[in-house]
């Protein structure tokens, strides 16, 4: 296990994680950050409803992502490339991340 230092709302968290995730968390505080910074006043408000916000906008934002490649795929013609259903399982893994590191950041 690692740990990762992430910035976020001009607070410090230390979040554990595996070997080898270090960047990727990183990055995902990143996006985190980047999302409190989006919200302006709203931002700076208590620590845990920004982070609370944060976390809905991003949630939105992937649920937009799932319906709108939903749609596509409805429409689209048949392609040689990976199908939903294969790109699926990875997405949920990501979904799942943000979840976590949203969870752990709110319980640091």
């Amino acid at each position: 296990m690692s740990n990762v230092t992430l910035k976020i709302g001009g607070r410090q968290y230390a979040v554990a994680c595996a070997d080898g995730e270090e960047e990727h968390i990183s990055e995902l505080g990143q996006l985190i950050d980047d999302k409190i910074a989006s919200m302006g006043p709203a931002g700076a408000q208590n620590e845990s409803r920004a982070l609370l916000f944060a976390a809905l906008l991003m949630a939105d934002e992937l649920h937009e992502a799932r319906n709108n490649r939903a749609k596509a795929a409805a429409t689209a013609p048949p392609s040689s490339g990976p199908s939903l259903a294969e790109l699926a399982p990875a997405l949920e893994q990501i979904a799942q991340r943000i979840e976590n590191l949203a969870t752990r950041v709110e319980n640091t």
